[in-house]
Parts: C-alpha cells; structure tokens; sequence
C-alpha cells in the first residue's frame, strides 16, 4: 500500500498529516481486489458512493486505486447506460437493488473529470467516455418536459417520473462535469447542453416540479453544491435554512426535527460553503464532527443521535470518509477538487439566466 498524499489533507482541528493518512489506509482497506468500494465490507455498493469514495482516493494522490474503482463501472454497466442501484459487498453477481436510480448514474461524469484532471492522463478518458456518454443518454431519457428529471427506472423498464431536488441538483453537477469531458474530447454534445439549462432553470424557479422533501437537509443545501445556484441566490438559501438544520457542535441534520446529525451531510454542506466563499463556516462545520471520528479505523460513524448521545448507526462508511476528504482538499486547494467543486471549466449549457 502506497503512502497517502496528505499534505493539503492538513485542516486545523479536522486532520492532521497522520489522521488524514489513516482515513484514506482505512477507504482503501474496504476496497475490493476488483475495485469495488461498498460502504463498509459486507454492506453494499451503490454507484454514487463508490464514485464520492473514489474521488477521495484521488485527492490523496492514490490514482491507481481510484482507477480501479472507475473501471469497475466500466465492466459492469448495463446495456442501457445504468448501474443497479445496490451491489451486496460489491459483487456485481450479487444485486440488491435492481433500481436504476438517475443520480447515481449520471455520478461517474463527475469521477471521471476529477480523475482526468488530477492525473492528466488521456488514455483515462477515452476509455471511460463511452461509459460516461451512456450513463447521460440513460439518466436523459428520463428527462421531463419542465426539465427536471426522474428519479428511476424500475427493473422491469417502469419509469418512475418523479423527480428529487437531491437528485437533480446533483444530476446538474454530473452533466456539466460530462459536457467538460466531451469539450476536452473535441465531441460536442448540444442535446446535453440543452438539457443542462433545462434543468437548471427547474431547479432555480420551479419548485414544485419536485417531490416535496424540504425537510432533508440535502434538498437545502445540493442546489448550491450542484451548481445551479450561485452567488446571491446560493448564500440566500444557506441563511435560509440555517438554524433549521445546523445543530452548533454537533453537525447537520438528516431529516428536521429529528435529533440526528450526520457525517456526510455536514461535510457536503462543508463543500457548498466553501463554493459560495463561505470558507470560515465550512471550517466550523467539519470541525463539529470530529467526534464522528473512529480513531481505530480513520473512518467515520454515519450519524449521531445527540439527544441520546449515541452512534446510530453504528456503521463506519467510506461515502462518510470520502465526503469529509473531498471538502477538506477543497478548503485546503486541491486543484482538481476546488475544479470540480468551484466549477472551474464547467461548462452551463443552454441557459440565458444561468448566472442570474
């Protein structure tokens, strides 16, 4: 095992160059011979973590292990562009979940670019591009008229047409990441592009062409990490939401009123801080959620149930480790994960407003 590049992983009161060096042993410690990256050895995989788990490896510098986990989606897409939504343990015979769930497809888009642009390597991105490019015209076809997109296909071919802000919000960020892909590749994609501003004019103004879940944290604060919101509009929104779900000391709710705060979530947000300059608070919020921290492992504990003082569950995930990676690299200049993040060389897309 190769020793983890650690020194923009170095955060005051977050990580230090040996903390930051066992969260990465203990994500690759999880990782299969074969690439996969489940939660946890004997949980399953879902594409959207393996990938955020993936990208941690790179902002540490271990390129090879995150190229392992981008090839394992290659072998093991679908005929139509998909990914099942749950693999038990990683094992691609083994499927849980038969979903083919639209943002967890569409993810990879954003690994790859990461990938390709910590590593520069071109080869990478030939090989993966035909992954990427079926992955978008699966997540696409789903598309609905007002441009926001449905949550998943069903096993049998059913499309589910309700869409999740989550979802979608990160949906925006994964098609930009894919329209850089295909500018770097000389292959412009103007379907693409048009279904970029269409989705993010739904998720800027139309509301309620989405299943109501403002009571998850993610729907607060993902149209700000996603992209689609910006500037002003971004920092409006994190005031709005802010005391109902940052818990001080403790992190950010899952779900209001219920009294538990988790990693992953509060590392995201970390993430939409720093991208809308917010950089102090986002230091605050990694902060609070050391006490997530297994010192044994370097992972950390999904959740915590604050009025019980209790771990629940009591699970150490890799999407937990990786999340608080990537929003460390990002505060602490990662070129690639600021790039992805900042959206640097993201393009827009077809969206007059899009910078409103």
């Amino acid at each position: 095992m190769t020793t983890p590049r650690t020194e923009h992983l170095v955060l005051p009161g977050v990580l230090t160059a040996e903390q930051a060096a066992a969260t990465v042993r203990g994500i690759l410690g999880v990782q299969r011979p074969d690439g996969a990256i489940p939660w946890f050895r004997g949980h399953h995989l879902d594409p959207w973590d393996h990938t955020e788990a993936a990208m941690a490896l790179d902002a540490a510098g271990e390129h090879e292990a995150a190229e392992r986990a981008y090839e394992w989606l290659v072998r093991h897409q679908n005929t139509d562009g998909s990914w099942y939504a749950a693999y038990a343990d990683g094992d691609f015979e083994d499927v849980t979940d038969r979903g083919r769930e639209t943002n967890f497809c569409a993810y990879i888009a954003v690994g790859v670019w990461h990938h390709y642009l910590a590593t520069g390597d071109d080869m990478f991105l030939d090989r993966m591009w035909p992954a990427v490019s079926a992955a978008v015209e699966f997540v696409l076809g789903l598309q609905q008229p007002g441009g926001q997109i449905g949550w998943k296909r069903e096993d049998d071919g059913t499309a589910v047409n309700d869409a999740l802000l989550t979802g979608s919000s990160s949906i925006h960020h994964a098609l930009r990441c894919a329209l850089a892909i295909a500018e770097q590749r000389e292959e412009p994609q103007p379907d693409w592009e048009l279904a970029v501003g269409a989705l993010r004019h739904a998720i800027r103004l139309h509301p309620e062409r989405f299943l109501d879940k403002d009571r998850y944290s993610m729907d607060w604060y993902y149209p700000v990490l996603g992209g689609a919101l910006t500037g002003a509009e971004a920092k409006s929104r994190i005031d709005e939401g802010w005391d109902r779900f940052v818990v001080p000391g403790f992190g950010v709710r899952c779900v209001v009123p219920n009294p538990w705060v988790t990693g992953g979530e509060s590392a995201e947000l970390a993430l939409a801080l720093w991208a809308v300059g917010e950089s102090d608070r986002a230091l605050d919020i990694l902060q609070s959620i050391q006490h997530l921290r297994d010192p044994k492992t370097g992972l950390y504990w999904t959740g915590y149930v604050f009025e019980d003082q209790a771990i629940w569950p009591e699970e150490l995930t890799t999407w937990t480790a990786g999340s608080l990676l990537l929003a460390v690299a990002a505060l602490g200049g990662d070129e690639p994960t600021c790039a992805v993040f900042g959206g640097e060389r993201l393009p827009w897309g077809l969206d007059p407003d899009c910078c409103a």
